[in-house]
């Protein structure tokens, strides 16, 4: 009775695998390049779309973007209403000099509310949304007043309250009734 491997076989002699291992690599990743390749200029159409049609805007009140041919959209925030700034880079971002500058609201949404994409200067944009945001909170100081706010209205109205309630103390003697009346 004959064996059906033949004589020669030795499997200690393999160490590498055949070099038709290779062609086949090469033959099934161009046979998925090809099926691949319409379904490759589906998603790559509304990206192209998006990147047509995005415009951002900057102003004194906050910041807006727009973007869609068919379904426009639009988003407007105010620097008063942002919370946290984040800037993300992927590795093909850091190898174009590009990042991703994301504005998170209190809006309840996992995700930020605006994604500002494709900008050469993030540390500027990032630096520049801090100070717009911390501004429009009234948190910067005034030059020549450190640790003052910037004129507000109410801050005003309380001051005044405040003063009032002072001279009133001042002027009875800081008597009053027992629930804190003055006389």
């Amino acid at each position: 009775m004959e064996s059906s491997q033949p004589a020669s076989f030795d499997p200690t002699r393999i160490t590498r695998p055949d070099p038709a291992l290779l062609r086949y690599y090469i033959l099934t990743t161009a046979v998925a390049t090809l099926c691949i390749l319409p379904l490759t200029l589906v998603l790559l159409l509304p990206s192209l779309f998006k990147y047509r049609t995005l415009r951002y805007k900057f102003d004194d009140e906050g910041v807006s973007m727009a973007w869609g041919m068919l379904f426009r959209r639009e988003i407007n925030l105010t620097y008063r209403r942002i919370q946290d700034i984040h800037v993300t880079r992927n590795l093909f971002q850091r190898w174009m000099g590009l990042a991703t500058v994301a504005i998170q609201t209190a809006s309840g949404s996992a995700g930020p509310e605006m994604s500002i994409e494709g900008i050469l200067e993030v540390n500027d944009l990032r630096d520049f949304l801090y100070s717009k945001m911390r501004g429009a909170r009234g948190e910067e100081e005034k030059p020549g007043e450190p640790g003052t706010v910037p004129d507000d209205e109410a801050l005003r109205l309380l001051e005044e309250i405040r003063d009032g309630l002072a001279a009133i103390r001042s002027t009875s003697g800081g008597a009053g009734g027992p629930e804190g009346e003055v006389s």
